[in-house]
């Protein structure tokens, strides 16, 4: 299992070294509120153990982990009052990946919102 990453922020909250509103906490993983969310209830969902990305992750433990973004996600829609959330993960900076260890967004949207995404699609070269 990798060690933790002493200037990993995510590796210090797991430790109790930063203080978080943690959502859920079980062996393998942690999900905690967004300490700069872009909606309310913006959450994410890491394992505690530290990975840069998920191809570096064991089966088991990315197992784990999705399943703790399902069961934080039902919790989110229990809690708030929206029905329609997006789940984001970047794997490296060219991916938008800002913290280096592995991490899922789970955030809630609402009608007019103005959070948008970029996404432009081209058609597939069957080629």
């Amino acid at each position: 299992m990798p060690n933790p990453d002493p200037d990993c922020i995510f590796c210090k909250i797991v430790a109790g070294q930063i203080p978080a509103h943690k959502i859920l906490e079980d062996e393998h993983t942690l999900a905690f509120l967004d300490v700069n969310p872009l909606a309310h209830a913006h959450t994410l969902v890491i394992p505690k153990q530290h990975y840069v990305t998920i191809d570096q992750m064991p089966p088991d433990e990315f197992t784990a982990l999705t399943a703790s973004v399902h069961k934080t996600a039902l919790a989110i829609l229990k809690a708030t009052p929206t029905t329609e959330y997006n789940i984001l993960q970047n794997n490296g900076p060219t991916a938008g990946q800002a913290v280096f260890h592995v991490h899922f967004h789970i955030i809630p949207r609402s009608p007019n919102d103005n959070l948008g995404y970029r996404w432009n699609p081209t058609p597939l070269n069957h080629d």
